[in-house]
C-alpha cells in the first residue's frame, strides 16, 4: 500500500472516529422525533358500514378499494345502520362509521371521543308503499302526501340499529299520530322488501342514498310508489338535521318518466365519523377519497357540492378540513403516500433537530485536529520525564537508551500530511534532549 493511500485512510479513519458522536446523536434524535410522533399510521383500520345491499356497503367497498392503493386494508365491519355504527365507535369496536345527522347530540358525553371527517351525501328518508294498499279517497286517488294517511296501514320502520324507528317517532310525534295508530314493525330492508313486494306490509321507511340497489329496484317496480314530503320544508324547519330535497321528474329513467313528477322528500346528511385516536394520517387518506367518491354529480347534489364542511353535529378533524378544501397535500401528488406521509409528518421535527445540531457540528473540526496530535502530544510527557531524570544522575546511559526507543516509536507514528509539522517539531525536540543527555554524561 503507498504511503498516500495510507495516510489517506488514515484520515478518513480519524474523521469517521471525530463524526461519529455527532452522528449517533443525530440519529438517535431522529429516533426519539420518530417514535414521539409516530408519521406512519396502522396499516388496517375497520370501517363500519351496514346493512348488505345498502348505500353504506357499497360506499364502504369503494373506500376500501381506494386505500387498497396505497397499502391500507380497510376492514369493513357489517352494522344495522346509522345508530349501529355509533355504538361500534363509541365501543371502540370500528376506528370510522358512516353516521347519520340527527343520531349524534353535540353535547353527549358519550360522543366527546369522536371528530368528524365532514359530510358526505344526502341521505333522504324513503317512504315506500303499495298503490293499492293506499286510501282510495286521496287527491289523486291512492297516492300518499302526509304521514297522517299512514293511519291503519302496516308500516316497516327499520331495526333499531338504523336510527330510523327513532326518527319516524319523531316524525309521527310532530303530526300528532300516535303509533298505536298503525301497525309497526322492524325488520331489516331486505326482508320487509320482500314483505313490501309480497303484499305482507303496505309501506316501508328507511333512509339511504340513491346509489342503494333496493332504492334504484322500488322506484322502478310497478305498483309502488314513493310517497312525496308535501311539507319538506316544514320539516326542516322542525328539525334542524333534516334538509329539504327534490327528486327530478325523469331522473331514474328519461325514456320511462319515472318519476312521472317530482318528488319532494326530507333527508339527514351523512357524516363519516372517527375516533379521535384515529392515526392523523389514515384521517387525511379517508378524506381525500371521501373527494374521490363523493365529488360528483348525483340526483340530489352537483358536481363538488360534497364532500363538506357544513351540517357537522361534531368537531371536524384538522386533517379532514385540510383534505376537503385543499385537495392532496403537494407531497403526495408526486411522491408515494408513505414517503410523502413521512416528509409531512417529519419536516418540523427535522428542523428543530437540524437547528440543534448545526451548533454542535462545530466540534468536529476541533476533535478531529485533538484526535490527530493527540497521537504525537502523548510523547512529549515520557520526553519530559527523561529529561527531569537526566538532572538527578550523571549515569545517562540507560536515558539515552530509553530516548532511543522513544525515537523510533516517534518514527513509526502516521499522521496526515497537513499535521507532519507538529510529528517533526517532536523529533527535532527528542534531538534535543539528546543532545543535553550527551553532555551530561561527558562531565
Amino acid at each position: 500500500m503507498s504511503q498516500t493511500i495510507r495516510y489517506t485512510l488514515l484520515s478518513l479513519r480519524d474523521l469517521l472516529v471525530s463524526v461519529g458522536p455527532f452522528v449517533v446523536l443525530a440519529v438517535s434524535l431522529l429516533g426519539l422525533a420518530y417514535w414521539w410522533l409516530d408519521p406512519n399510521p396502522p396499516k388496517h383500520v375497520t370501517l363500519a358500514t351496514g346493512p348488505e345491499q345498502s348505500a353504506y356497503e357499497a360506499f364502504g367497498q369503494r373506500y376500501a378499494e381506494l386505500l387498497a392503493k396505497d397499502g391500507i386494508t380497510v376492514k369493513l365491519l357489517p352494522s344495522e345502520g346509522s345508530a349501529d355504527n355509533l355504538r361500534l365507535l363509541r365501543e371502540g369496536k370500528a376506528d370510522l362509521g358512516f353516521v347519520r345527522g340527527g343520531t349524534t347530540q353535540a353535547d353527549d358525553p358519550a360522543d366527546a371521543g369522536l371528530e368528524s371527517l365532514g359530510s358526505l351525501f344526502l341521505e333522504p328518508v324513503w317512504l315506500f308503499y303499495r298503490e293499492a294498499a293506499a286510501p282510495a279517497n286521496t287527491t289523486p286517488p291512492q297516492t300518499l302526501e302526509s304521514l297522517t294517511q299512514l293511519q291503519g296501514l302496516r308500516v316497516n320502520v327499520g331495526t333499531p340499529g338504523s336510527g330510523i324507528p327513532n326518527l319516524m317517532a319523531k316524525l309521527l310525534d310532530s303530526n300528532h299520530i300516535d303509533a298505536a295508530q298503525l301497525t309497526l314493525s322492524e325488520l331489516g330492508q331486505t326482508p320487509a322488501t320482500v314483505a313490501l313486494l309480497a303484499g305482507e306490509l303496505d309501506a316501508i321507511v328507511f333512509a339511504s342514498a340513491p346509489e342503494s340497489s333496493l332504492v334504484q329496484m322500488l322506484l322502478q317496480t310497478p305498483g309502488i310508489k314513493l310517497m312525496d314530503f308535501a311539507m319538506s320544508e316544514a320539516y326542516s324547519r322542525r328539525f334542524s338535521f333534516l334538509s329539504p330535497a327534490v327528486l327530478p321528474r325523469g331522473v331514474v329513467d328519461l325514456a320511462a318518466n319515472i318519476p312521472p313528477h317530482n318528488v319532494r322528500l326530507v333527508a339527514p346528511t351523512t357524516t363519516l365519523l372517527a375516533r379521535t385516536e384515529t392515526h392523523p394520517a389514515l384521517v387525511q387518506l379517508f378524506a381525500l377519497a371521501g373527494n374521490t367518491i363523493h365529488g360528483g354529480a348525483g340526483w340530489f347534489k352537483h358536481a363538488r357540492e360534497f364532500p363538506n364542511v357544513k351540517n357537522n353535529e361534531l368537531p371536524l378533524a384538522q386533517e379532514a378540513e385540510r383534505s376537503i378544501q385543499g385537495g392532496a397535500p403537494l407531497l403526495q401528488r408526486y411522491l408515494s403516500f408513505w414517503m410523502a406521509n413521512l416528509v409531512e409528518r417529519m419536516w418540523l421535527a427535522m428542523g428543530i433537530i437540524l437547528a440543534v445540531l448545526l451548533p454542535l457540528s462545530r466540534v468536529i473540526p476541533p476533535l478531529y485536529a485533538f484526535r490527530v496530535r493527540s497521537r504525537i502530544f502523548r510523547w512529549y510527557a515520557q520526553l519530559r520525564e527523561l529529561e527531569n531524570r537526566a538532572e538527578d544522575t550523571t549515569d545517562t546511559a540507560p536515558l539515552l537508551e530509553e530516548l532511543n526507543q522513544l525515537d523510533r516509536h516517534a518514527e513509526k507514528i502516521s499522521v496526515p500530511l497537513s499535521y507532519t509539522e507538529e510529528l517533526y517539531a517532536l523529533r527535532n525536540n527528542i534531538q534535543l534532549v539528546r543532545k543535553k543527555l550527551q553532555r551530561t554524561g561527558t562531565h
